[in-house]
């Protein structure tokens, strides 16, 4: 950690905080294989998915994250469909990255791709989940400064939780798991951070070991319905800029209008293409530095 913060050696990653200025970020350019997709349930995907527009929408991401002044690293990996969805490959800490290990079959071996593009842009790996864990980057929060929820169910287990809890204790921060709603795929599904005090949460899917973690630290909580807007558009599953500023997707009036009653203030670009591959925004951007 301290070589990290003192550069030279690395490049500069890791955050503490969900809410802090966005600064660097791991894209993945969506890869040939989408086009071979042939049975879209197969490959974890809701529908047929176009490449030519999901490439687009992905260059449209990351020129809309330079235009806030955020650093895009964009690998382009000849790999599994999935792989697009880079915030499940890793979570970061202030001393390097947790590498996940994908819990389904379609996703084994994806980690790979995000050990070569995070190395080869200077970030230490501080972490390889193995033996009988998994772990999925999306699956783990910073909820304070000292503080990760991880949430458990099928994508991240206990003995991945484990693994991510033995990585922060070294830099004097603990865990607290929470366990996930049947169906819910990762916890980065179920609450948001918006500031320092504001959480979005997904009304339906969040366990009561959650709201209550959440009224122990102090936040309040914003409860979204799930209607279409959430469970469709994937309005929830956005990306946080800086504190109560957000780039969500397109299409949710409704989301943008609670947020923005509660103070947040809403960017907004389409990724439709994502949404047919069963992903929003929150998933396709690997955050690599927030600032600290």
């Amino acid at each position: 950690m301290d070589e990290v913060a003192a550069g030279g050696v690395w490049a500069p990653c890791g955050y503490r905080s969900e809410t802090a200025a966005l600064r660097s970020v791991l894209l993945v350019r969506p890869p040939d294989s989408i086009a071979a997709v042939r049975r879209p349930e197969a490959s974890l995907m809701l529908g047929p998915v176009d490449l030519p527009a999901m490439r687009a929408q992905c260059d449209a991401l990351a020129d809309r994250l330079r235009d806030n002044e955020v650093e895009v690293h964009l690998t382009s990996p000849a790999a599994t469909p999935n792989v697009v969805f880079a915030r499940d490959l890793f979570w970061m800490t202030p001393a390097g990255a947790v590498l996940a290990r994908m819990a389904s079959t379609q996703r084994a071996g994806e980690e790979r791709h995000a050990a070569l593009a995070l190395a080869g842009a200077g970030f230490p790996i501080l972490r390889t989940v193995s033996g009988t864990a998994v772990f999925e980057g999306a699956d783990a929060l910073w909820i304070d400064p000292s503080t990760v929820i991880v949430g458990t169910g099928f994508r991240t287990n206990a003995a991945g939780a484990a693994e991510v809890a033995s990585a922060v204790a070294g830099l004097g921060a603990r865990v607290v798991t929470v366990p996930l709603a049947p169906g819910v795929q990762h916890l980065l599904g179920t609450v948001v951070f918006l500031d320092s005090s504001t959480a979005v949460i997904h009304r339906a899917a969040a366990p009561p070991e959650l709201t209550a973690l959440l009224a122990e630290y102090g936040y309040r909580v914003i409860a979204l319905p799930p209607d279409e807007e959430l469970l469709v558009r994937r309005g929830m599953n956005l990306l946080v800029l800086a504190p109560g500023r957000v780039l969500m997707p397109a299409g949710c009036p409704g989301i943008r209008r609670t947020l923005e009653r509660a103070g947040v203030a809403v960017d907004e670009i389409g990724i439709g293409e994502y949404l047919r591959a069963a992903g929003g925004i929150g998933c396709v951007v690997g955050v690599v530095r927030r600032e600290r």
